[in-house]
C-alpha cells in the first residue's frame, strides 16, 4: 500500500521552528494505491507536500519544511507521542534536585547512522552550536531557559558556560536559570537535536545541504535529496535503538502544489487522509469524516519599524484594527479559523494555579475598531505630515496567504482615506531572506509555537528583528522576571506576561494578530498512528501502520 500525503506549511520565522509563515491550511493527503496488509514493514507512505527542504541542519532551520525532515530523522532527549504529548525518547532515565533546576539524564544506547555512540558530548555540542554567535542560528532565542543561555548567545558569555555538561558517556547536565513546568515540551524540538561534533566538523559547510553529507540518529534516514529537488525519501533506519515501534519502511516524498489533485484523488477513494485548504472546506463539512481541530498556530503581521511609514506607532495600531477580523475568516477563509486579538491564541495555555485561559485573562487587545483605527491613521498622517501613503505588503505565494492579503489590501484602502497596498507574494524561501534583510513593509506570515506556554508567542511569535529592533525596557524586564523572579509563581508571571503582551501588542503594535488557525481534514480510518504536532502541521510518521 501506498499513501501520499500533500502537506501544507505554516511558516515560522525562528522557531519555528520559525518558523515557518506559512500560509495555514495546505493540504496534506494520505493517499492508498496498493495492496499491502496491515501491519506489514513492507508499506510504504507517499508523501506531497508544498514545503521544500530548507535545511538539515538542526541548528540552522528556519522553516516547517526542515522541522519535518528534521523530527523524523534525528532523536533528542523527548518526543511527542500520538497524543501530543511529550515522552523520553533518548532520555532513558531523569532525575532532578529538589529545586528543579538541574536534570539529570541517563541516555539510551543508540547509533548515528554512521555506526559511532551517539553520546552526551553530542548533545552539548549540538546545544553550544545553537547558541553561539558565531553560528547566527535563527533558533539561539530557544536557549534562554539554559543557565547563562541568553548570555551566551549574546556574545557576553563563553559556551563553555551554557547549562549543559557531559558527566560521562551517557550521562548529561542539564541545568536551568529557572526552574520551569515544560521543560520536556521545549526538548522535543528540532534544535535540541545532537550532532557528531567529528562527522559536521568533517562536512564543513557541505553539512545538512543535502542527503549525501547527512548522519542522523532518528526512525527514519533521509535518502535522495539534493538540497534544491523536489522529491526525496525517509527510509527506515535500522539502526534506530526503538526500530520495533517502526512500521513503515519507506515514505517517499514529493512536492506536490495542487490542492485540487489531491481533493480529486480522495474522492475517487485513492487517498486515507487529506487536510483541507480553505477553498474545499464547504464541500466536504457535511459529509462523513470531515473534521476540524482548532490549532494554536496563528496568522500575524510583522512590521519594518525602520521604514518611514510602517516606523509610525499610529500607522501600525491603525493597520491593526481596521479589517474585520469576522468577515475574514468566516466569509474568506471559511476553515475554522477564528478572530485573534491578542498574539496568544485561545485553548492554549492556562494558569496552573487558576486553570484560567491565559486569553481570556490578556483580553481582547486589538479588535476590529474602525472609529479607532481611523483616528490612529490620522494621527499618523499628521506626525509623518503626509496626506497619503504607499506601502507594501509581503507574503509567501501560497494560495491562503493570496486570499488573506488580498482581503486585507481591500479593508486597508476602503478603511484608511489616502492608504494604497499593493501585494508582492514570493516563494517562501524568498520571503524569509527579504524580512530577514528588512526589504519590506509588512509581511503576513502564519507562526506554531514550540511549547505551551505564552511567553513562547510573547517572547517570540513569529516577529522579525524582534530582539534587535523592538527597544521598549519595560516589555523586556517583564519577560526577564517572568523567566526568573516569577518563575514559580504563576499569579504574579501571568501578570507580568498580560503586561508584556499589552506593551508589544496593544501599545506599540510591534506584531498584530489576524486570526487563530484550524486543521480541516477528511480521514479514512486505513491510516493509524499518524501524529501531527499539537504545535502545528508538522507529521511524524514513526508510528504509522496502514491497514488492508
Amino acid at each position: 500500500m501506498k499513501v501520499l500525503i500533500l502537506k501544507g506549511e505554516i511558516m515560522k520565522k525562528r522557531n519555528m521552528i520559525g518558523l515557518v509563515t506559512i500560509s495555514l491550511g495546505l493540504a496534506i493527503i494520505l493517499a492508498a494505491c496498493g495492496g499491502k496488509t496491515s501491519n506489514t514493514q513492507d508499506s510504504t507512505l507517499t508523501v506531497g507536500t508544498n514545503a521544500n527542504i530548507g535545511s538539515a541542519n538542526s541548528v540552522k532551520y528556519s522553516d516547517t519544511g526542515s522541522v519535518e525532515a528534521i523530527q523524523n530523522t534525528f532523536e533528542g532527549l523527548y518526543r511527542f507521542n500520538a497524543k501530543g504529548q511529550p515522552v523520553k525518547a533518548l532520555a532513558k532515565t531523569v532525575s532532578t534536585n529538589k529545586d528543579k533546576t538541574v536534570y539529570t539524564y541517563t541516555l539510551q544506547h543508540s547509533k548515528w547512522s554512521n555506526g559511532q555512540s551517539v553520546t552526551a558530548a553530542d548533545f552539548v555540542y549540538a546545544w553550544q552550536q545553537l547558541g553561539n554567535p558565531k553560528t547566527a542560528s535563527p533558533n539561539a532565542q530557544r536557549l534562554d531557559f539554559l543557565k547563562n543561555g541568553y548570555d551566551v548567545r549574546n556574545g557576553k558569555k563563553p559556551v563553555s558556560q551554557l547549562g549543559v555538561k557531559a558527566l560521562g558517556k551517557y550521562r548529561l547536565q542539564v541545568t536551568l536559570e529557572s526552574p520551569i513546568t515544560y521543560l520536556p515540551e521545549i526538548l522535543t524540538g528540532a534544535p535540541f537535536m545532537p550532532l557528531n561534533k567529528a562527522y559536521v566538523e568533517k562536512m564543513g559547510s557541505k553539512y545538512a545541504t543535502d542527503s549525501k553529507h547527512l548522519i542522523s540518529n532518528g526512525p527514519f534516514l533521509l535518502k535522495k535529496w539534493t538540497g534544491t529537488n523536489d522529491t526525496w525519501e525517509y527510509v527506515k533506519n535500522n539502526d534506530y535503538w526503538d526500530k520495533k515501534a517502526v512500521k513503515t519502511k519507506k515514505i517517499d516524498v514529493q512536492v506536490v502544489k495542487s490542492v485540487a489533485t489531491g481533493a480529486n484523488l480522495f474522492e475517487t477513494k485513492k487517498l486515507d487522509y487529506t487536510m483541507l485548504s480553505n477553498e474545499y472546506v464547504s464541500r466536504y463539512q457535511n459529509k462523513a469524516g470531515f473534521h476540524v481541530k482548532k490549532s494554536p498556530s496563528i496568522g500575524y503581521l510583522g512590521f519594518n519599524t525602520k521604514r518611514k511609514v510602517t516606523g509610525n506607532r499610529h500607522v501600525r495600531l491603525a493597520l491593526a484594527m481596521s479589517f474585520n477580523k469576522k468577515a475574514l475568516t468566516k466569509q474568506v477563509m471559511k476553515d475554522g479559523s477564528t478572530p485573534l486579538n491578542g498574539i496568544v491564541p485561545a485553548n492554549f495555555t492556562f494558569n496552573p494555579k487558576t486553570g484560567e485561559d491565559f486569553r481570556k485573562y490578556s483580553g481582547d487587545l486589538v479588535p476590529y475598531d474602525l472609529k479607532k483605527a481611523k483616528a490612529e491613521w490620522a494621527l499618523a498622517k499628521k506626525q509623518l505630515g503626509i496626506k497619503s501613503a504607499s506601502i507594501q505588503i509581503l507574503a509567501a505565494d501560497t494560495p491562503e496567504a493570496k486570499q488573506v492579503v488580498e482581503y486585507l489590501q481591500a479593508e486597508y484602502e476602503k478603511n484608511l482615506p489616502g492608504l494604497h497596498v499593493t501585494i508582492h507574494q514570493v516563494p517562501l524561501k524568498q520571503r524569509l531572506r527579504m524580512t530577514t534583510a528588512y526589504n519590506f513593509d509588512f509581511v503576513y506570515g502564519t507562526w506554531a509555537p514550540d511549547f505551551a506556554d505564552p511567553i513562547n508567542f510573547i517572547g517570540d511569535g513569529g516577529a522579525y528583528h524582534l530582539d534587535s529592533d523592538y527597544k521598549n525596557k519595560t516589555y523586556w524586564n517583564d519577560l526577564k522576571e517572568a523567566r526568573g523572579k516569577y518563575a514559580t509563581d504563576s499569579t504574579e508571571r501571568y501578570q507580568v506576561l498580560k503586561n508584556a503582551e499589552q506593551q508589544v501588542v496593544q501599545r506599540d503594535a510591534f506584531m498584530a494578530p489576524v486570526f487563530q488557525g484550524a486543521n480541516a481534514y477528511l480521514q479514512n480510518p486505513k491510516v493509524k498512528g499518524l501524529a501531527v504536532s499539537p504545535y502545528g502541521t508538522t507529521l511524524f510518521y514513526r508510528n504509522v501502520k496502514i491497514n488492508s
